[in-house]
């Protein structure tokens, strides 16, 4: 599958707009960009609750509620901190979806983990949700924008039943999500 570009957040939107439902995101490596693409989509007032940009460990923690053991233990780096982030945010600004971004843009390791290691997730009603570790190559700008383009293609999934995929995916360097 050929992970969408900035076109992507209309099509999330629509979709859910189609269901009469919002979205929030949990930032950490995009700082912001999943929120901007969203939003500069038309018609994203109606859908979109907000994002918490979460650069710093303790805002993981103390805003969005990820568990600090697993935090002292396995770092932000982490499928499990990914997927509690999704669900953080979803609580604390009342969403329908929450999706979440963490992992390494570099120039450096964070957390025992190579650059391009980044793990996207989505939580949603009744249990639903997804996680997916990424292996990104390029560049700091490359890697944060695979990673919007990564998460906005597994939320769109998971809107449009498109969601049996296997749970870890790996890329090369152009930011697309491989089957």
């Amino acid at each position: 599958m050929t992970a969408p570009g900035p076109d992507a957040a209309a099509e999330v939107l629509a979709a859910l707009l189609g269901r009469g439902q919002t979205v929030a995101a949990a930032e950490s490596l995009t700082g912001g960009k999943v929120a901007a693409w969203l939003t500069e989509a038309p018609g994203a007032s109606r859908t979109v609750r907000g994002a918490v940009v979460a650069y710093a460990t303790e805002v993981k923690r103390d805003v969005l509620g990820v568990n600090g053991s697993l935090l002292d233990a396995r770092g932000a780096v982490d499928a499990e901190v990914a997927r509690q982030m999704a669900r953080g945010v979803r609580t604390v600004l009342a969403a329908d979806w929450g999706i979440a971004t963490t992992g390494v843009a570099g120039p450096d390791e964070q957390d025992g983990r190579a650059v391009g290691t980044v793990f996207v997730a989505v939580a949603g009603p009744h249990g639903a949700g997804a996680v997916r570790e990424l292996s990104l190559d390029g560049d700091r700008t490359a890697i944060r924008t695979g990673s919007v383009r990564a998460v906005l293609a597994l939320l769109l999934r998971e809107l449009t039943g498109n969601a049996g995929a296997k749970d870890t995916e790996h890329n090369g360097g152009n930011g697309c999500l491989q089957p």
